[in-house]
């Protein structure tokens, strides 16, 4: 996972609330095992519509409930692939926000009025550190998690937290090892 600090450049406006995971990537693409190849099928109906456009910038504004549904992990997969590092929202489905924070997908909550003036200023710095997103001369502040930010800015994921574990471990397995099988009396 890669680390974050600040996540700037375009923002792409996704004017809809009560996004499920469903519409985020549709279930026929869910054949795959490994987390990549997911984009091209991002909103995949709604891509078919007359004046459809979503840019693959690093970050994404919607609307409130964003995420919700199926737990699917794939929805912050398809995002992610597609080319977002950040999704900005007045709300998300609670385990749809922390999927994106496992593989790195930022996820920010702002008021509704902010994420739609982000929208219109159409470029946009977040600074995870300072937990501020800034834009149009504007700064929105948000808040996180300290061990989630901790994880992202480090760019930490479950495995890598084990990993920094991993001289307790083998001291621990070493402590556990035995020498041949153990028999028990019956």
């Amino acid at each position: 996972m890669e680390p974050i600090t600040t996540i700037a450049g375009p923002v792409s406006f996704l004017d809809r609330s009560d996004v499920d995971t469903d519409q985020i990537i549709p279930k026929q693409f869910l054949k795959r095992v490994e987390r990549t190849g997911f984009g091209e099928f991002l909103f995949y109906d709604w891509a078919k519509e007359p004046g459809w456009e979503l840019p693959a910038n690093p970050i994404l504004a919607t609307g409130r409930n964003f995420g919700c549904g199926s737990s699917r992990e794939h929805a912050p997969w398809a995002l992610e692939d597609y080319g977002f590092r950040a999704v900005v929202a007045p709300s998300f489905a609670d385990i749809f926000y922390s999927n994106c924070t496992k593989i790195g997908l930022l996820p920010v909550v702002l008021d509704e009025d902010e994420v739609r003036a982000l929208a219109a200023a159409g470029r946009a710095a977040i600074d995870l550190p300072a937990q501020e997103v800034r834009f149009a001369g504007q700064t929105a502040r948000f808040d996180i998690d300290a061990e989630v930010k901790h994880r992202l800015v480090n760019g930490l994921d479950d495995v890598a937290l084990t990993l920094q574990r991993a001289a307790e471990i083998e001291a621990y397995e070493a402590q556990r090892e035995r020498p041949g099988p153990v028999t028990t009396a019956l």
